[in-house]
């Protein structure tokens, strides 16, 4: 199997979002494998245009006409871009619902109908004719309140639920990312840990949910998928399988296996032998493993920090990552770097760009279909040198960043040399200084653009390899399920095996 990235997800101009439609593609085809641009249907159960209430309204029904008028040109542009093996994309759209919670509807048939209705069953059946799947999303949010409706779920036509976007995790009501969104907190009665308590089947995933036309924006979700290769039937059918996950920016790349059957799968058998690979892209801070969503085995990073012999002889692989931002810029600063590894090979790169952080619009924004049009991308690239472009934007709060940046996987030594020019602003530093602190400059005497390159970490520091076995059968279903953390709050969570008595 083959790991594939892709954001299922997110939205832009075509309804009541922000940006072109091809820009937003483009984007997505700059980090991600596949995609969907998802745009805002219907809400059959929204609010009376009341007192206060006058622009939610307006501007959901907008949106609404907005797709309808222009969805044939939609679906012919997001089939345009779509080439087997090299960017997949799938169609779709949203509906709102209060009391069911809200969906969007995802399918590899490029002649997908928009259509309306009462709930999300009554949309399904006017799509028989279609392959086509409901995918729950921000689910954690109050039951009635367009929190998720356990009651209403059909695994059957869901087989995914999207765990973490933008919005924040819902997993639970202590997962870390709560919800501070308008649409209210967390509710534990909604929980995906609630489903899973019912023993209900279905896959995690990650996706933006960004307004602004940026899939796959760097921190706001995305999902992977174990797939056979990168086409839409075989990325189709591993999100039918369940064999996916849900990542908050980071590519951590994971296998967890149960008897050697993968995520999504449903085991039968008392006796039960568990393999777990990570390869994180900062250093781990812990991984749990949950039995029926109580941690069951903890394997903490501060386990693998334990002194090391020190030997300089022979390569060892490090991860480096470059990160640039800061300053009060608006309306955007432009970036372009250029890192070279002397003495040493760049293995890989792992780009972490953002769109403009845009959750839901507000009276004061206004559309620019070149809003998402930032130049991040990767332009130059060998074993010794990579060379980008990107935009940033000052960061919203001191808690919410809107920097870029690149994850260099290194190898060398110790006496390997990381450079890195950005805007004129120049780092030299050898893996050996690295592995002892940060290095950081700035472009202007105050208030400045700056950038960094962070602590480098060690391979045994972003990597874990476990087995272990089970044999406490707890019930006639007991499900696994893994949560990995980064020490930089990045996490992965995997979608759970079911293990049948």
């Amino acid at each position: 199997m083959n790991l594939y990235w892709g954001d299922l997800h997110n939205h832009c101009g075509i309804s009541y979002g922000f940006g072109g439609l091809e820009n937003a593609l483009k984007a997505a085809k700059s980090q991600l494998d596949f995609c969907a641009i998802i745009g805002h249907g219907s809400w059959h159960d929204m609010p009376d245009r009341t007192q206060g209430l006058e622009y939610l309204v307006d501007f959901h029904t907008e949106g609404f006409a907005k797709l309808r008028g222009n969805w044939e040109q939609v679906r012919e542009t997001v089939k345009s871009f779509h080439v087997p093996h090299e960017f997949v994309t799938f169609q779709g759209y949203e509906a709102h619902s209060s009391r069911y919670g809200d969906h969007h509807f995802v399918s590899p048939d490029d002649d997908l109908p928009l259509v309306g209705g009462s709930s999300t069953a009554a949309i399904l059946e006017q799509l028989s004719e279609y392959r086509v799947i409901a995918v729950p999303h921000h689910v954690g949010y109050t039951p009635g309140y367009r929190g998720g409706n356990w009651d209403s779920f059909d695994p059957k036509v869901s087989p995914i639920v999207e765990v973490y976007s933008k919005h924040g995790s819902g997993l639970s009501d202590h997962s870390p990312y709560p919800y501070y969104h308008d649409m209210g907190p967390r509710d534990s009665r909604s929980s995906v840990y609630a489903a899973l308590k019912r023993k209900l089947r279905f896959g995690f995933v990650g996706s933006t949910d960004h307004h602004a036309g940026y899939p796959g924006s760097y921190g706001d979700g995305r999902l992977a998928v174990l797939a056979e290769s990168k086409t839409r039937e075989a990325i189709w059918d591993a999100i039918l399988a369940r064999r996916t996950y849900a990542v908050t920016g980071d590519k951590i790349r994971c296998s967890f296996t149960l008897n050697g059957a993968p995520i999504g799968s449903e085991v039968q058998g008392a006796k039960r032998n568990f393999a777990l690979e990570v390869t994180a892209s900062d250093q781990i801070d812990k991984v749990v493993v949950f039995k029926n969503v109580k941690p069951f085995k903890v394997f903490n990073g501060e386990d693998l920090t334990a002194p090391q012999p020190i030997s300089d002889a022979g390569s060892f692989k490090y991860k480096v990552k470059v990160e640039c931002g800061w300053g009060n810029s608006k309306n955007g600063y432009a970036w372009q770097g250029k890192a070279e590894i002397h003495a040493g090979k760049l293995l890989s790169v792992e780009t972490c760009f953002r769109g403009r952080s845009i959750l839901a619009p507000t009276p004061e924004l206004k559309d620019d279909p070149a809003m998402n049009e930032l130049g991040n991308e990767i332009t130059r690239k060998n074993d010794t040198l990579v060379e980008w472009t990107c935009t940033t934007f000052r960061n919203p709060t001191t808690l919410h960043p809107h920097t870029a940046g690149l994850i260099l996987e290194v190898e060398g030594d110790r006496d390997t040399v990381v450079n890195v020019e950005l805007n004129g602003g120049l780092i030299k530093a050898t893996i050996g200084e690295l592995l002892e602190g940060n290095r950081t400059t700035h472009l202007r005497a105050y208030n400045s653009e700056a950038f960094m390159i962070h602590r480098a970490v060690e391979e045994r520091l972003y990597t874990l390899r476990e087995t272990w076995g089970d044999d406490v059968v707890e019930s006639e279903c007991d499900v696994y399920h893994v949560e990995i953390r980064q020490i930089n709050g990045q996490c992965a969570w995997l979608s759970p095996i079911y293990a049948l008595a």
